[in-house]
């Protein structure tokens, strides 16, 4: 009876720890994030194949998104290396894997080179040397010049933005072998997409980077108002910017239509978001942040689907 009975109990806390491991993993290597970018990676690839005269789906597709994602997995991992402290210090970032001490320093640390050297090599055999040089060069700003901005100064959101908005750029050169105008355009939209969203982050969890040092505007002037001008002069600067493919020959107008009334729904909602400035209380203030955080998600993945359906 007593074998019967602990055989199963065993088996199950082998998978239970095998399933907090996969978890962590998950985690360390930041897979929505990860997602979004195979997503607008996929998006520069489909458009660039496109103006090559070649088929979207061509062989080469599943590996540089991979390489892609493989490279912005470690980057990931390696932003947690660092960040551990500061990270355990953060309410929503205490859990993880690093800054909770699930996984150690060392073994998170040699995954993640292992993982983004993996992803560099996959890229320079499947693509070309540009797209693993620039990719690489991504992810090392990313580690090395944002992360540590971080705790210094709230220009490090701006730098940030660069290596956020490089995917589909990375995308288009991996099918064309060079940089184009229609590549910089969607390289412009989304560095300009990321502001709003990222002031609605920080204006979300302002008292946690407090805690943790990190430079937030939000921390540095709690006011809100110099929050509110950044997220609006970007959300203003979007409705051209999402237009750009269309005068660049790259959509049609059926794409820019939608992408007009998509980028003023947006700018509604960062401009609801100037509401933080006099809300009544914390609650109220963080729900105008959280309304514009979610349009901003939805925004982004449905613009690029629209602008891949009407593509020319």
């Amino acid at each position: 009876m007593s074998r019967t009975v602990e055989t199963p109990t065993t088996d199950h806390l082998k998978a239970g720890e095998t399933a907090s491991r996969i978890a962590d993993y998950a985690e360390l290597f930041k897979t929505r994030v990860t997602a979004m970018v195979v997503l607008t990676a996929w998006a520069g690839f489909y458009l660039g194949s496109l103006r090559s005269g070649v088929s979207s789906m061509q062989p080469g597709l599943i590996a540089v998104l991979l390489g892609i994602g493989l490279v912005s997995a470690g980057s990931a991992a390696l932003n947690e290396a660092i960040e551990h402290r500061s990270d355990a210090r953060m309410r929503r970032t205490a859990r993880r894997p690093m800054a909770s001490g699930r996984i150690g320093l060392v073994h998170g640390v040699s995954l993640a080179l292992a993982v983004a050297a993996a992803g560099a090599g996959l890229l320079l055999h499947q693509a070309n040397a540009l797209t693993a040089i620039l990719t690489l060069a991504t992810g090392a700003t990313y580690v090395l010049i944002y992360t540590p901005l971080k705790s210094r100064t709230t220009l490090a959101t701006f730098i940030g933005a660069f290596p956020g908005a490089m995917p589909p750029l990375l995308g288009w050169i991996a099918a064309r072998g060079r940089i184009e105008w229609p590549a910089v355009a969607l390289f412009a939209l989304l560095f300009v997409w990321q502001f709003p969203h990222f002031m609605a982050i920080a204006w979300l969890y302002r008292e946690d980077y407090g805690r943790a040092g990190i430079k937030m505007l939000p921390v540095v002037q709690p006011d809100g108002a110099s929050t509110v001008a950044e997220a609006l002069t970007y959300a203003v600067l979007m409705v051209p910017v999402s237009l750009l493919p269309v005068f660049l020959h790259i959509a049609g107008w059926y794409y820019g239509g939608a992408a007009l009334l998509l980028s003023l729904v947006y700018l509604a909602y960062t401009v609801r978001f100037g509401r933080i400035t006099s809300a009544p209380s914390a609650a109220e203030s963080k729900m105008y942040a959280r309304d514009l955080l979610k349009v901003s998600v939805i925004y982004l993945p449905v613009l690029l689907i629209l602008l891949m359906l009407n593509a020319r």
